[in-house]
């Protein structure tokens, strides 16, 4: 009976030691997990490496690490003719490496840092079809390379105005929101991240278009890189950029998935308009198109700002629910603009409609492009 009565309580006491085990990693992973969390996602004006869980998400994709002399190669020891641009980050070159694979290499003069490293690999595995790849990145010799995929037909912006207009400028309507619609899904993927991933830098120049005009975004993140540098970057793109900041964001430097809303309202409009949106509606105006947008109340007075390029290839309908969309967009309210699942939707059945009702691209159904017969009088 003793012998009975030890092998139970033994037993016994093995299968409360096993349950306790149990109970101290459930507790220990639901903490580890809570604690997880950005500042960004908050509203925090400065990103935080706090919670974020850097060699937690590498398994997908490793970030690769390149060697300088293999970029210098790849650039010609970064030719002028194959610089292909300048931004925040520094000079960006086309490149070639040996695998055969065309690249964009950004470059800047920075001392090796391991947060550096810690970012790259944080943001090489967000991947989506309207994102433009991390592929990896190099700091030697006081110098930092960022290395992302390749997208050939240039930018959104040097597409619609600019002395390099690469097409003319000519997008006919449909096309515009197939590439709106497919910048919303990526912006739109990088909020549905956990932790969420703020763009905080979205611009025209930064939705880059492929060889079938499939949008891409770039530059997701890459803010948190310049932390350490003035963010506004050189002043020739000051004025540019600040169009694109939200209201809270001049003010208090506060970024949240709703101040990236507002600069994507700003990305349509320039849609809309086909010029840069620091510009005034009319010669008579003092305000910018953003100003102008967020003081007028009529809809008919809308047409004066539709882009003449568009000619007939738009619906009257698909025009007034796109200038509503923008309208939203552009709130100076964060909490009443809207989320970008819900941008992502509601350009996804705007397209849906102009591609039901104009059967040939290009021709779209009789419209009035001038005066209150287009849109409604009032909101």
């Amino acid at each position: 009976m003793s012998k009975t009565l030890a092998a139970i309580l033994g037993g016994a006491a093995g299968v409360v030691a096993l349950v306790g085990i149990i109970i101290f990693l459930i507790w220990f992973y639901l903490s580890h997990k809570k604690s997880v969390s950005r500042t960004s996602e908050t509203g925090s004006s400065e990103p935080s490496q706090e919670g974020r869980p850097v060699g937690v998400e590498l398994s997908i994709r490793e970030a690769r690490r390149f060697e300088t002399e293999e970029l210098s190669l790849a650039t010609n020891n970064f030719s002028n003719k194959n610089l292909i641009g300048i931004g925040k980050f520094g000079e960006v070159y086309k490149g070639l490496l040996n695998d055969g694979m065309l690249v964009a290499i950004k470059k800047r003069v920075g001392a090796p840092s391991p947060e550096f490293v810690d970012e790259v690999r944080y943001l090489s595995p967000i991947q989506h079809r309207n994102l433009v790849t991390l592929l990896g990145y190099c700091q030697e010799s006081n110098l930092q390379f960022l290395v992302y995929e390749y997208i050939p037909n240039g930018s959104v912006s040097s597409h619609l105005y600019g002395p390099g207009r690469v097409s003319d400028g000519k997008l006919e309507f449909k096309l515009r929101l197939s590439i709106a619609l497919g910048a919303a899904k990526g912006l739109a993927h990088l909020h549905s991240q956990s932790p969420r991933l703020l763009h905080k830098d979205f611009k025209t120049a930064n939705v880059l278009v492929d060889e079938n005009f499939i949008a891409k975004v770039a530059d997701a993140g890459l803010l948190n890189f310049l932390r350490q540098v003035d963010v506004a970057g050189p002043s020739s793109l000051v004025t540019a950029d600040e169009i694109f900041l939200a209201p809270e964001v001049k003010e208090f430097r506060r970024f949240s998935d709703k101040s990236d809303v507002f600069s994507f309202g700003v990305f349509l409009l320039e849609l809309l308009h086909g010029q840069q949106a620091t510009e005034s509606p009319s010669p008579d105006s003092s305000q910018n198109l953003v100003e102008w947008v967020q003081n007028t109340e009529d809809y008919s007075v809308f047409a004066g700002i539709v882009d003449q390029r568009l000619g007939t290839s738009f619906t009257a309908e698909g025009m007034e629910e796109f200038i509503q969309l923008i309208v939203r967009c552009l709130e100076p309210s964060s909490e009443r603009r809207p989320a970008m699942s819900y941008v992502v939707m509601e350009l996804d059945r705007i397209l849906e409609k102009e591609m039901s009702l104009t059967t040939v691209m290009g021709e779209g159904t009789p419209i009035v492009t001038l005066g209150s017969q287009l849109f409604k009088a009032s909101k």
